[in-house]
């Protein structure tokens, strides 16, 4: 089933309630009891909350009758991927709460991220809820990009480049490199979807992630929402190479094989692309 301009803003609509909605509710929830997921990996990817089910729960309540309606299949964090996404001609990736470990510390940088994907691999609609500071971003393919509903232009902030990124990549042995020889400065660690967002919200800035292994590298769910977003925006959003995100690959559902760059002008992307090529990053 082939969705229509009408379809997607009917859906975009339907996603734009649900990431409304969860939001507040997590503004005014408290984390409760921390579980761990036994992965093994970073405390970010490892830690989960009572309150990523209950969100979750919320979003679905939502959306699970556009399943059936529009024939979508699902693909979300806190559920096993059942492989419905390379059968279905799109599919809701939803991410209740991205940056758990900021949402459990009280601190900024935790969002509600919601994106429907085409078989394809391609962002159709992207929409992000920041609880912290209550604003919405979404976008939908062709119709632009929008904070707070209004149509979004970025703003003119200062010359030097700053990069964003989570805390684990922080303290890997090529971030300070890669700022130093950007002449760069770093800010503040969040998760993916902030991290990202951030950029737009502080431009010059980019965020990026070197190709790792496990699920430290990103999931379809951390870089949906927000690469809709860019491509609406008409900015960077691609792996560290340079190539389109593969955000339906068969093989997995992360992205750790590739890296990911998000970057607010060409020139900065192009300079990260070209020194990670430099052996000294190999």
């Amino acid at each position: 089933m082939k969705l229509t301009e009408e379809d997607l803003q009917k859906l975009a609509n339907l996603a734009i309630d649900a990431a409304v909605r969860t939001g507040k509710f997590i503004s005014e929830s408290q984390p409760g009891k921390v579980e761990h997921k036994g992965t093994g990996e970073s405390l970010a990817t490892d830690v989960v909350t009572e309150v990523d089910r209950q969100s979750q729960e919320l979003i679905l309540k939502i959306l699970n009758p556009s399943l059936e309606e529009y024939d979508l299949a699902l693909l979300t964090e806190e559920s096993p991927d059942d492989g419905s996404r390379l059968e279905k001609d799109y599919f809701w990736c939803i991410d209740p709460i991205d940056g758990t470990l900021q949402f459990i510390e009280g601190t900024p940088g935790y969002a509600v991220s919601i994106a429907l994907i085409s078989k394809e691999g391609i962002p159709q609609i992207g929409v992000v809820y920041d609880p912290w500071t209550h604003t919405l971003y979404h976008a939908v393919r062709g119709g632009g990009a929008f904070r707070n509903s209004n149509p979004w232009k970025l703003p003119n902030v200062g010359n030097r480049l700053r990069i964003f990124t989570d805390r684990h990549e922080s303290e890997g042995p090529k971030f300070k490199p890669m700022v130093k020889a950007m002449d760069a400065e770093s800010g503040t660690y969040g998760g993916a979807v902030m991290n990202a967002l951030w950029c737009l919200e502080n431009p010059p800035a980019c965020y990026f992630k070197f190709p790792t292994t496990g699920n430290l590298g990103g999931s379809f769910w951390d870089f949906a929402a927000i690469t809709c977003i860019y491509n609406e925006l008409d900015l960077w959003a691609s792996d560290v190479q340079g190539h389109t995100l593969q955000l339906n690959r068969p093989e997995a559902i992360t992205l750790s094989h590739c890296g990911v760059l998000f970057a607010t002008d060409p020139t900065h992307a192009k300079q990260f692309i070209q020194l990670n090529a430099n052996p000294m990053f190999a």
